[in-house]
Protein backbone atom coordinates (compact mmCIF):
# COMPACT_ATOMS: atom_id res chain seq x y z
CA UNK A 1 0.00 0.00 0.00
CA UNK A 2 2.85 2.41 0.85
CA UNK A 3 4.14 1.63 -2.95
CA UNK A 4 1.16 2.92 -4.45
CA UNK A 5 0.80 5.93 -2.19
CA UNK A 6 4.47 6.69 -2.95
CA UNK A 7 3.89 6.22 -6.52
CA UNK A 8 0.88 8.85 -6.50
CA UNK A 9 2.81 11.17 -4.55
CA UNK A 10 5.89 11.18 -6.68
CA UNK A 11 3.14 11.84 -10.23
CA UNK A 12 1.29 14.87 -7.82
CA UNK A 13 4.50 16.43 -7.19
CA UNK A 14 5.41 16.10 -11.09
CA UNK A 15 2.34 17.43 -11.95
CA UNK A 16 2.79 20.20 -9.61
CA UNK A 17 6.28 20.93 -10.57
CA UNK A 18 5.28 20.77 -14.59
CA UNK A 19 2.04 22.89 -14.21
CA UNK A 20 4.12 25.91 -11.94
CA UNK A 21 7.39 25.54 -13.53
CA UNK A 22 6.21 28.30 -16.81
CA UNK A 23 5.34 30.70 -14.27
CA UNK A 24 8.28 30.05 -11.85
CA UNK A 25 10.67 30.76 -14.90
CA UNK A 26 8.75 33.47 -16.63
CA UNK A 27 6.92 34.92 -14.23
CA UNK A 28 7.32 38.28 -12.70
CA UNK A 29 7.55 41.40 -14.36
CA UNK A 30 9.80 40.36 -17.18
CA UNK A 31 8.88 40.69 -20.47
CA UNK A 32 8.23 36.99 -21.99
CA UNK A 33 10.70 36.21 -24.64
CA UNK A 34 9.62 36.79 -28.50
CA UNK A 35 9.80 33.04 -29.27
CA UNK A 36 7.61 31.88 -26.50
CA UNK A 37 4.76 33.94 -27.95
CA UNK A 38 5.23 32.51 -31.59
CA UNK A 39 5.13 28.86 -30.02
CA UNK A 40 2.23 29.95 -28.01
CA UNK A 41 0.44 30.46 -31.33
CA UNK A 42 1.65 28.25 -33.23
CA UNK A 43 1.69 25.12 -31.18
CA UNK A 44 -2.01 24.38 -30.89
CA UNK A 45 -2.68 24.42 -34.83
CA UNK A 46 0.15 22.06 -35.31
CA UNK A 47 -0.66 19.88 -32.43
CA UNK A 48 -4.23 19.86 -33.54
CA UNK A 49 -3.13 18.57 -36.84
CA UNK A 50 -0.51 16.12 -35.71
CA UNK A 51 -3.79 14.45 -33.89
CA UNK A 52 -5.71 14.41 -37.15
CA UNK A 53 -2.77 12.90 -38.50
CA UNK A 54 -2.25 10.24 -35.83
CA UNK A 55 -6.15 9.24 -35.94
CA UNK A 56 -6.23 9.28 -39.32
CA UNK A 57 -3.20 7.24 -39.95
CA UNK A 58 -4.92 3.53 -40.40
CA UNK A 59 -7.03 4.24 -42.84
CA UNK A 60 -7.94 1.52 -45.59
CA UNK A 61 -8.68 2.19 -48.88
CA UNK A 62 -10.07 -1.47 -49.64
CA UNK A 63 -13.52 -1.01 -49.03
CA UNK A 64 -15.90 1.75 -48.90
CA UNK A 65 -16.99 1.05 -45.14
CA UNK A 66 -12.69 1.24 -44.05
CA UNK A 67 -12.78 4.82 -45.12
CA UNK A 68 -16.09 6.57 -45.32
CA UNK A 69 -16.91 6.66 -41.72
CA UNK A 70 -13.79 8.49 -40.91
CA UNK A 71 -14.16 11.15 -43.85
CA UNK A 72 -17.67 12.17 -43.26
CA UNK A 73 -17.16 12.30 -39.41
CA UNK A 74 -14.16 14.57 -40.50
CA UNK A 75 -16.29 16.73 -42.69
CA UNK A 76 -18.97 16.85 -39.91
CA UNK A 77 -16.47 18.22 -37.75
CA UNK A 78 -15.26 20.69 -39.93
CA UNK A 79 -18.80 22.03 -40.65
CA UNK A 80 -20.10 22.54 -37.54
CA UNK A 81 -17.02 24.24 -35.84
CA UNK A 82 -17.07 26.58 -39.16
CA UNK A 83 -20.86 26.69 -38.47
CA UNK A 84 -20.76 27.19 -34.66
CA UNK A 85 -17.11 27.77 -33.64
CA UNK A 86 -17.68 25.87 -31.02
CA UNK A 87 -14.86 23.00 -30.35
CA UNK A 88 -17.01 20.93 -27.69
CA UNK A 89 -19.86 20.86 -30.36
CA UNK A 90 -17.38 19.98 -33.21
CA UNK A 91 -15.57 17.12 -31.13
CA UNK A 92 -18.91 15.82 -29.92
CA UNK A 93 -21.06 15.72 -33.20
CA UNK A 94 -18.08 14.30 -35.48
CA UNK A 95 -17.90 11.83 -32.31
CA UNK A 96 -21.49 10.59 -32.71
CA UNK A 97 -21.61 10.65 -36.14
CA UNK A 98 -18.85 8.76 -36.08
CA UNK A 99 -20.11 6.24 -33.65
CA UNK A 100 -23.97 6.18 -35.67
CA UNK A 101 -22.17 5.25 -39.22
CA UNK A 102 -19.87 2.33 -37.57
CA UNK A 103 -22.79 0.75 -35.70
CA UNK A 104 -26.12 1.46 -37.85
CA UNK A 105 -24.83 2.11 -41.76
CA UNK A 106 -20.95 0.30 -42.89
Amino acid sequence: MSHAALIIAVAGAVTLLLRFLPFLIFGGKRETLPYIVYLGKVLPYAIMGMLVIYCLRGISFTAAANFLPELIACAVVVLAHVWKRNTLLSIISGTVCYMLLVQFVF
